[in-house]
């Protein structure tokens, strides 16, 4: 049996918001079981057909559904829009996607998403508005402020208002697995975080990159009771989520994605 044993959120009836597990899929070792990234070096064709077996759970229409961007672990936001989704040139649609860390819709019958292997994925939904947000917020991206930009952009582009969104927090590494230098320690620290809530020190600095980012969506105005955390560390659970602390940059990525339903 291949079918992708995902991770569902419960954030509202009218949206899907998931995380994708390691079983199920055509995967094997370290890609195993199921991987759709293609950028990790998995290969193609297991890539592929991994995607298709996705489409096929979210009864999604096409493979072009399903958007995922080429993260850089910055802070770029992308709208997949109806010109993006219908443009002719799969090279274009590649070229729009590269260096992208978030994307944003309002189109229902899209899945969005992006990867992580121990970053910290944060998934957003208005149901006012009837748009949606898939952030990948490594440590990078967390210390840049990538959820409140987010945020910031889902406001300006569909009047989104932060009191009415829904977000989750889906699996990354913890706290206890995320040790850190004393440079990464003062770059959080240089960048006005708070260091006594979000970090501890054992034989080296440990920092919550859970915390980072909840603290930026309450910052942002959502409101603490409308925030899901998984509380999943991918490092200590590797068997069923792929950590590329654990099992080495030529590994597996999660797929975090958020869809707009279309059948209501």
């Amino acid at each position: 049996m291949n079918d992708p044993v995902l991770t569902y959120y419960d954030v509202a009836s009218d949206v899907v918001a998931f995380s994708s597990t390691r079983r199920g899929g055509y995967g094997t070792g370290r890609y195993g079981g199921f991987n759709i990234n293609r950028w990790c070096g998995d290969d193609p064709v297991t890539v592929g057909r991994n995607r298709r077996l996705l489409c096929e759970e979210l009864g999604l229409a096409s493979d072009s559904r399903l958007v995922i961007p080429h993260q850089t672990h910055g802070t770029a936001v992308f709208e997949v829009s109806e010109e993006f989704l219908t443009a002719s040139d799969s090279s274009l649609r590649d070229a729009a996607l590269d260096g992208v860390d978030a994307l944003m819709t309002d189109i229902p019958g899209v899945c969005i998403g992006v990867s992580t292997a121990d970053c910290i994925p944060v998934l957003l939904y208005d149901g006012v508005r009837k748009a949606c947000c898939a952030v990948h917020a490594g440590w990078r991206g967390t210390v840049a402020r990538i959820v409140e930009t987010a945020v910031d952009r889902m406001q300006s582009r569909f009047g989104t208002r932060p009191e009415h969104l829904k977000a989750v927090i889906g699996p990354g590494i913890s706290l206890k697995a995320f040790e850190v230098g004393d440079e990464v320690y003062d770059v959080f620290r240089s960048a006005g975080f708070d260091m006594e809530a979000i970090s501890r020190r054992f034989e080296k600095w440990h920092i919550d990159l859970w915390a980072c980012n909840r603290m930026q969506l309450e910052r942002s105005g959502v409101r603490p009771e409308d925030i899901i955390t998984a509380g999943v560390c991918t490092y200590f659970n590797s068997d069923d989520y792929f950590s590329a602390r654990r099992l080495g940059v030529a590994s597996g990525r999660i797929f975090n994605g958020i869809m707009l339903r279309d059948n209501l």
